[in-house]
């Protein structure tokens, strides 16, 4: 992509062996949840390090299920960070528990690992860490914070699929992962999620979470004990996770190249925050600036895309929508989340790029923020 061509945020690559694998699909006559959702269960769990795994249909999904299974339900409280997208906080509300807000280490973006264990209290029952564009936060250092208050842990790794912590795959190790494979991610299922799980015995109860509850047994026996949702993924989507799969070390090689482009070329004197440059562990699901605070970040998107730019907002701060503040929460209590928040913006970032966009990019930038 080049010249003066639109350059959205992102886009999906998708080959021609996928799309002719998803026709098969079609016309097998078995396109909801059958053989390709097994079989990408299968390269998932290889993936996690033999860890079984539970294909769904969003990442939500796999947040809620994640809950579930960890006991959380009403009078619990569920401690995780304000900067994501909604849907983390969603999930606790949906199962009666309340999010306990804390603010966000500001070189990382992710939540403060240290005011994360200085809001446990008696009613705590589990962490829901965030790893914003891809990058993990201290997992030995979140782990030992459960293991001290006995806490359950739900990883919303929606976007870290392919990321690291100390050579460890996210999602080999640990409690539950949530993983999301929107057509946004690092690799997609045009929508869908999957739920690592710690053990073998939590599988029966994520299936039937995942199917209204329903266990089957024998030829006609079937019975219903659990409140569960709809929640499984196709097979049509799976076959393009499956062709995805197959590509994953590459998306990600040239994610970082692009990444490491975007250090280059990019003007330090614009004011911008960049991203920790984290080349180890992040999977670069985005790169991510910090608009200096003389940058309305409206006119910089639309100024941007006037240019042939599309510019992404991820995320605005939870505790602010209206939802929320009905609840008690108010501007003010997360300087480090408010700021980031208000001003951070999503350049593009996708395999499909070349390092001649990237340029484009940044002079674009330039030129608006001078």
């Amino acid at each position: 992509m080049a010249g003066d061509s639109f350059l959205p945020f992102t886009r999906p690559s998708i080959d021609e062996d996928t799309i002719a694998g998803v026709v098969e699909v079609l016309r097998s006559g078995w396109i909801t949840s059958g053989p390709k959702v097994k079989e990408f269960e299968a390269e998932l769990s290889r993936f996690c390090g033999g860890r079984p795994v539970r294909a769904l249909n969003s990442g939500t999904a796999a947040l809620e299920i994640g809950l579930r299974l960890a006991g959380v339900g009403p009078g619990d409280e569920v401690v995780t960070t304000p900067l994501s997208w909604v849907a983390t906080t969603n999930v606790i509300l949906e199962v009666g528990a309340r999010p306990v807000f804390v603010d966000v280490d500001p070189a990382t973006r992710n939540i403060d690992l240290a005011r994360a264990e200085s809001a446990v209290t008696k009613q705590t029952r589990a962490l829901l860490p965030v790893y914003l564009a891809g990058l993990p936060v201290d997992l030995d250092s979140l782990y030992a914070i459960a293991s001290r208050h006995r806490l359950r842990v739900i990883e919303d790794a929606a976007q870290a699929f392919g990321s690291t912590w100390k050579g460890t795959r996210v999602g080999a190790r640990g409690d539950l992962v949530a993983f999301s494979f929107h057509a946004n991610k690092n690799i997609t299922t045009a929508e869908g999620g999957a739920i690592v799980l710690p053990g073998e015995s939590d599988v029966p109860l994520t299936e039937k979470l995942r199917l209204e509850g329903v266990r089957r047994f024998g030829e006609d026996g079937m019975d219903v004990d659990v409140v569960g949702g709809k929640f499984n993924l196709t097979d049509v989507a799976a076959r393009i996770g499956l062709g995805q799969m197959k590509r994953l070390a590459e998306f990600t090689d040239k994610r970082r190249a692009l990444a490491r482009h975007y250090f280059e070329c990019f003007d330090r004197g614009l004011g911008c925050e960049l991203p920790p440059a984290d080349f180890e562990n992040s999977n670069w699901h985005m790169f991510q600036v910090v608009l200096p605070a003389r940058v309305a970040r409206a006119d910089f998107m639309a100024r941007m895309r006037e240019r042939g730019i599309s510019v992404g907002l991820h995320y605005p701060a939870i505790h602010l929508f209206s939802l929320y503040r009905s609840l008690g929460w108010r501007e003010g209590q997360f300087p480090n989340a408010e700021r980031i928040g208000g001003s951070i913006a999503t350049l593009p970032l996708f395999p499909a790029m070349t390092t001649a966009d990237v340029e484009r990019v940044c002079e674009a930038a330039k030129r608006v923020l001078q």
